[in-house]
């Protein structure tokens, strides 16, 4: 596989000695990097790592996966000859997956220091090396559209015919060029006016903002669209040009449908400048982004009085023995520190957030505003407590699971302590601002009339962490576990059940509101059980 991709190189040698380019040096570099690839494991190999050996590069075995992906694109190939619809959809996927993938995968490539302390001390220019750096990511993102897109690409051919196979293939190379370019960019600002560690906080934010960002993705591009007669009508508005998919499928439309409107000129121009503008930048800026690569090595942690004074309150408020707030502070640390950790529970928490909005879009496409307001979509707020499972479970694993040794030999008196402490760090830390933000909007929205429901279903969640605690981590240490181990045990299923008994207690919910005075009576039951259940749960042994 090296000596294949240094060969397809060898053919653009012309090209990067036009820019000034070492280009044996770069040669020889992506030589060393490549081989050193064999010991990376990619994250879409995180969930199956085992403590055995794996030999060979991983990344290459892993691209099965994306084929499998890619399978999800082929439904839209049949969308009938509505181009832009049916391409910025496509182009809509691949970009999630792959700038997905480029940030999780190769922001290590592109932010790696060791280039400072070893190549920066011999005698070779900066842009070499950055453009070492840019060529090494595209080598593998290459391969990874290249299974991404393959099957798909066949069944392209054999449907739609060779103009749109070979446009689409000119447009993916623009795509992952933008995708490469605009990533780089994003961490060069981010550099530029901030430190290491918020850089290193934005790529776990930017792979948050990605996965929930597809959901958001399909409304918008889906209502760019409208149905008449069964059949996708577009009409540009000039936001349109801040849709990078949008881009992508007007030339389709150009070309293969002969839409000539000044809007699909637009937006077909924009697929061709913007990853050219792009490149052009990160060309530029590249010499100062090597040189703020520096902050990565620096730390720039300080403590922070306020913040701490607030926990301070909070664990006096809600925890009553000294062992349980010293378990709560140090889960509310570990939920708010552990990148790992926010990487895998926050996007859960973001989706719980912007699903229950997703339904009252879709009504009021329906409906008046009247209407919606005098409605029960109100109890679509129970989206928040499906991830409440699902996070529960998660409290088990840590990177850092080895240091769990020191619950069974620090001297701690009642060891339920340990299991309080973290579930109310939780529902304070995580539960309780996302469900007290979707509650005060609900409340504008619906007015103040809904707030006994807002504190049942608030209710409902806290008894709902007990019971999730019970089925999926009960006996187990919190933070204790590899992350890898994750899928293992039937966890998974635990949790999948769990958000049926999230159905349960709306049936019961929506039961009691149809009898007089029946939400408080349904509240007051909800609170007894909670409170009794916490107290048998967590007794003091």
């Amino acid at each position: 596989m090296i000596n294949f991709s240094l060969k397809i190189l060898d053919l653009l040698q012309p090209l990067f000695r036009m820019l000034r380019m070492d280009y044996p040096m770069m040669r020889k570099i992506l030589e060393v990097k490549l081989t050193m690839d064999g010991r990376r494991t990619p994250t879409v190999f995180a969930s199956n790592v085992s403590n055995k050996r794996k030999y060979g590069n991983q990344f290459v075995k892993s691209l099965f996966i994306y084929v499998l992906y890619g399978l999800i694109l082929i439904p839209f190939i049949f969308f009938g000859e509505n181009y832009i619809f049916q391409i910025s959809i496509i182009f809509g996927v691949s970009m999630f997956i792959l700038m997905t993938s480029m940030v999780s995968d190769f922001s290590s490539v592109l932010l790696d220091v060791r280039d400072k302390t070893v190549l920066h001390t011999k005698p070779i220019h900066t842009r070499t090396i950055s453009a070492a750096k840019i060529v090494h990511v595209a080598i593998y993102m290459s391969m990874l559209t290249g299974a991404f897109i393959g099957i798909p690409s066949i069944v392209m051919l054999g449907v739609q015919g060779i103009s749109y196979f070979l446009l689409f293939l000119a447009e993916i190379v623009l795509l992952i060029l933008f995708i490469m370019t605009i990533t780089a960019l994003v961490y060069i600002f981010i550099l530029r006016f901030f430190s290491g560690e918020k850089l290193k906080d934005m790529i776990n934010y930017v792979q948050i903002l990605l996965s929930i960002g597809i959901v958001i993705g399909y409304q918008i591009v889906i209502r760019s669209f409208e149905m008449v007669d069964f059949n996708y009508v577009y009409d540009f508005s000039w936001w349109h040009i801040f849709i990078p998919p949008m881009w992508f499928g007007a030339p389709f439309e150009l070309f293969l449908n002969g839409n000539t409107s000044y809007g699909m000129i637009i937006l077909s121009s924009l697929a061709v400048i913007g990853p050219i503008i792009s490149i052009g930048l990160y060309y530029k800026l590249m010499p100062a982004f090597e040189r703020n690569l520096q902050k990565l090595m620096e730390s720039t942690e300080k403590s922070k009085q306020k913040r701490r004074r607030i926990h301070t309150v909070l664990e006096r408020l809600f925890c009553r023995s000294k062992e349980e707030r010293q378990f709560f502070r140090f889960s509310s640390i570990i939920m708010a520190r552990e990148r790992e950790f926010k990487l895998k529970v926050y996007p859960t928490l973001g989706l719980s957030l912007i699903f229950p909005f997703i339904f009252h879009f879709n009504y009021l496409g329906e409906n008046s505003f009247e209407q919606f307001s005098n409605s029960n979509m109100h109890f679509t707020i129970y989206f928040c407590n499906i991830m409440i499972g699902v996070v529960v479970m998660m409290l088990r694993y840590s990177s850092k699971y080895k240091g769990a040794w020191i619950f069974q030999t620090a001297p701690i008196e009642n060891h339920s302590a340990i299991y309080s402490g973290t579930l109310k760090a939780f529902i304070i830390k995580l539960y309780l601002p996302l469900y007290t933000l979707l509650a005060v909007i609900f409340i504008f929205l619906f007015s103040a009339r809904i707030i006994p429901d807002l504190v049942v279903v608030f209710m409902t969640g806290v008894l709902l962490t007990l019971i999730s605690y019970k089925v999926v981590n009960n006996g187990k240490y919190p933070f204790s576990e590899a992350f890898e181990s994750a899928q293992q045990g039937g966890t998974t299923m635990k949790t999948f059940l769990l958000m049926f008994a999230v159905g349960l207690f709306f049936l019961a919910h929506q039961f009691f509101s149809k009898i007089d005075f029946g939400v408080y009576m349904y509240l007051v039951s909800l609170m007894l059980a909670t409170v009794i259940s916490w107290r048998v749960v967590f007794k003091v042994k």
